[in-house]
C-alpha cells in the first residue's frame, strides 16, 4: 500500500472522529452508564471526553507527518557472484490488539499498526463496547473512502470463550498479539496462545531520591508521578538515600504534598514510625504491586546501589527515576537499573510515544524482544531478505 494513500485514509480519518465528536462522546456514555461495577481505574480509562477525542485527532496527524517504517532498507550487500542482497523492512502481517476499557486504544494503536502495512484485529472490552463499535465504523467509512477494504480494521466482538479459542486454535493466521491491560490479562493471554506477544507490562515504578537531592525538584517529580492514578507510567514507590542532610525535615514536606493530594501514604521501617499522618506498610509484598490508586510507599535505603538492587528486585521493569546532582551516580543507576526507560531528574510521566517524538503508540513493551519501551509506528515492522541474481549457484 503506497504512503499516499494511507495518509489520506488516516485524514479522512480524522476528519470524520472530528465531524462526529458529539456522537462518540454520546456513545461513551452508554458504556459509561453500565459501569457500576467496574473498577475506578478502569472507569477512568473508559471515559472519553472532548478533550479525548481531540487527542485521537491529533495522534493521528502526527502519524501522518512520520516516515513510513514499510519498505525500508535496513541493509545492502552485492555479492561477489552477481547477486543483488537486502534487508527490507515489512508489516508483521496480522496483528490483534486485545484491551480493556480505553476506547481511544481503538484509534490511537490501530493507526500505528495501520500505517505499518498491517491488518488489526481489535479486541475491546464489553464496558466499552458501543464507543469501540463505532469508531470501527469510522475506520470502515475512512478505508472505503480510499477505495480499501473495510476488514484492514476488524472489531472482534466475541465473547470470553470465542476468544479463548481464538488464541489457542490461532484461526485468523495471526502473527503477532499485543495485549493493553493488567497482569491477569496478560497472564491469561500467555497461557492460551503460541503467538508471538509484544507485552505492554505492568509499571510498579520507583523514585529514587539520593543524598545530595533538589528536594523540591524530587517533591515535583514525585507528586507528578501521581498525578493520574490509572496509568502505567505512574510512581508507585520513593527510596530515600538515608544519608541525606536533614532527611527528616525534608520527607517531611514531600509528605505534607502527598497527603494535599489524599494520597494513602505508607512507611516502610521504623523511620517512618513517628508519623501518625501515614501507614505501616502492610506486607513486604507491596513493594511488588502495581497500584493503580492513591497509595505510594515509601522507603529508607543506605546507598545507590541498594536502591537499584530494590529496583531490580521489585519493579516492573518500565520506568524508573533518580534525582541527584552527581552525574556520575546518575549515569550508573541509569546503566544498571533494568527498566525500559530510566530518567535523571524527570517525571516518569513522560514514558509515552507521543513525548518520545514519535507519535500515538500501540504499547509501552517490558520485554527485550522485539522491542522496549514505548512501540510506536517503526516498532510495528519487521524484516525480510530480498535477492535477485540470475541464475547462481551455491558450489
Amino acid at each position: 500500500m503506497l504512503t499516499d494513500i494511507k495518509n489520506k485514509t488516516l485524514s479522512d480519518l480524522a476528519e470524520l472522529i472530528s465531524t462526529h465528536k458529539s456522537e462518540i462522546i454520546q456513545q461513551n456514555k452508554i458504556d459509561l452508564a453500565g459501569t457500576d461495577e467496574l473498577d475506578p481505574t478502569l472507569a477512568d480509562r473508559l471515559k472519553v471526553d472532548e478533550k479525548k477525542v481531540d487527542a485521537m485527532v491529533a495522534s493521528i496527524n502526527e502519524v501522518i507527518h512520520l516516515e513510513d517504517p514499510e519498505g525500508q532498507v535496513l541493509h545492502h550487500y552485492d555479492h561477489p557472484n552477481g547477486m543483488n542482497v537486502e534487508n527490507r523492512s515489512v508489516p508483521f502481517g496480522r496483528i490483534l490488539i486485545i484491551y480493556e476499557s480505553r476506547p481511544d486504544v481503538t484509534i490511537e494503536a490501530a493507526i500505528n499498526a495501520f500505517k505499518a502495512g498491517n491488518k488489526i484485529y481489535l479486541k475491546g472490552g464489553k464496558e466499552s463496547k458501543n464507543t469501540n463499535v463505532f469508531l470501527v465504523n469510522l475506520w470502515a467509512q475512512a478505508l472505503q473512502m480510499n477505495n480499501l477494504s473495510s476488514d484492514i480494521v476488524t472489531y472482534l466482538d466475541i465473547d470470553r470463550h470465542e476468544t479463548q479459542k481464538l488464541l489457542k486454535e490461532n484461526h485468523l493466521r495471526l502473527d503477532l498479539i499485543i495485549p493493553r491491560g493488567g497482569e491477569a490479562l496478560i497472564n491469561y493471554i500467555k497461557q492460551n496462545t503460541s503467538v508471538p506477544l509484544i507485552i505492554s507490562g505492568r509499571g510498579n515504578n520507583f523514585v529514587y531520591v539520593h543524598s545530595d537531592a533538589d528536594f523540591t525538584m524530587a517533591q515535583d517529580i514525585i507528586i507528578n508521578g501521581k498525578s493520574r492514578l490509572s496509568v502505567c507510567n505512574a510512581i508507585d514507590k520513593v527510596l530515600f538515600n538515608a544519608n541525606t542532610e536533614n532527611l527528616k525535615q525534608k520527607v517531611d514536606l514531600v509528605i505534607a504534598k502527598a497527603l494535599e493530594m489524599k494520597l494513602d501514604v505508607y512507611g516502610d521501617g521504623d523511620f517512618f514510625s513517628s508519623y501518625k499522618s501515614i501507614k505501616p506498610m502492610e506486607d513486604p509484598q507491596m513493594y511488588e504491586q502495581e497500584f493503580l490508586s492513591p497509595k505510594i510507599l515509601f522507603g529508607i535505603v543506605d546507598t545507590a546501589d541498594n536502591a537499584i538492587l530494590t529496583i531490580n528486585k521489585y519493579s516492573g521493569g518500565h520506568s524508573a527515576v533518580i534525582v541527584t546532582e552527581d552525574k556520575t551516580v546518575a549515569e550508573k543507576f541509569q546503566n544498571e537499573v533494568d527498566c525500559a526507560a530510566v530518567y535523571h531528574n524527570a517525571s516518569s510521566r513522560f514514558t509515552d510515544g507521543g513525548q518520545f517524538g514519535f507519535g500515538a503508540e500501540i504499547a509501552i513493551s517490558t520485554q527485550k524482544l522485539h522491542f522496549r519501551g514505548p512501540v510506536g509506528l517503526a516498532q510495528l515492522v519487521t524484516n525480510k531478505w530480498f535477492i535477485t541474481g540470475n541464475g547462481q549457484i551455491r558450489n
